[in-house]
């Protein structure tokens, strides 16, 4: 747990931090992985899907307990990522690829990769989530 978030793991321990290890096919490039609440991520997910043609969504990945989502984003974001409530996994380009199943067993595609959606990009993807924590607390308040 980081930051009080569930992380969604993938593949194999390298020292104390876990790594990602899915070689697909056509060697498609390495990916990092942002993972979240589910509640958040999910009102993410919705934001993201409205926000029109310039702000796509790439694949989401979700835990087998629905505890969790994880979105898949370009190698090298866990270098800089520092959003609260989140956790972003480093593959150091050595791990998480695109495959057709999802990579962690007992885990599931919320968002199935599809050849024509880019995974989802950082800065679009820190912003959706700042809205959907806006929009959650204000929510939990009015109850």
């Amino acid at each position: 747990m980081r930051g009080g978030v569930p992380l969604l793991h993938l593949g194999r321990a390298t020292g104390s931090r876990k790594t990602a290890t899915t070689p697909a096919p056509a060697d498609p490039p390495p990916l990092d992985l942002v993972t979240v609440p589910a509640r958040q991520g999910l009102e993410a997910v919705d934001i993201l899907r409205r926000g029109g043609d310039q702000e796509t969504v790439g694949p989401v990945l979700h835990d087998g307990a629905c505890d969790t989502l994880g979105f898949l984003v370009p190698p090298g974001t866990a270098d800089a990522w520092d959003v609260p409530g989140s956790a972003c996994t480093r593959t150091d380009g050595r791990g998480l690829r695109i495959p057709a199943e999802p990579p962690v067993s007992g885990s599931g595609w919320l968002l199935p990769p599809a050849e024509d959606a880019p995974v989802t990009d950082p800065a679009v993807l820190r912003a959706a989530l700042d809205q959907a924590a806006r929009l959650i607390e204000a929510a939990d308040s009015c109850r």
